[in-house]
């Protein structure tokens, strides 16, 4: 179900993707909040609709100002163990990596979704795009189901 919001103007564009931070303390006074803060914090949104004819408004947060859009949360692709993953199963995140060189690294610490946390695989991507783990840990590339609201 999508849900409509105030983003940045450089963000409003469909299929665009961003992890909602909450508040900033530029926020304060903001005739808008109510408008702009409504998602959930952590949480990853895909832009769906751009609302055409929709002025853009001034913003302390965002230097080229906020625009009306359409939202709905969204998968997060991530690495898991690949010891019983399989799309509909649940998962973790297997922990914090310090290679961020490796081109696996956006998924084994990816935006929008936190360690300890179980996850629903939504589907099974297959091997991951690095080579070999520095951390010797065996990866399926999965989609995490967005998180029901």
């Amino acid at each position: 179900m999508s849900q409509v919001t105030l983003v940045g103007s450089r963000l409003a564009a469909t299929g665009q993707e961003f992890v909602y931070e909450g508040r900033s303390t530029a926020c304060e006074g903001c005739p808008y909040q109510q408008q702009c803060l409504n998602l959930s914090e952590g949480v990853r949104y895909r832009v769906t609709d751009v609302r055409e004819n929709a002025q853009t408004l001034d913003c302390a947060v965002h230097d080229v100002g906020v625009r009306a859009v359409e939202v709905e949360r969204a998968s997060v692709p991530a690495n898991v163990s690949s010891k019983g993953a399989y799309a509909g199963s649940k998962a973790t995140l297997p922990g914090p990596c310090p290679h961020t060189e490796c081109p696996s690294h956006q998924y084994c610490v990816p935006d929008g979704a936190e360690f300890d946390t179980e996850y629903r695989i939504e589907q099974i991507h297959g091997d991951p795009p690095h080579d070999f783990c520095l951390l010797d840990r065996d990866l399926t590339l999965v989609e995490f189901a967005p998180p029901e609201e």
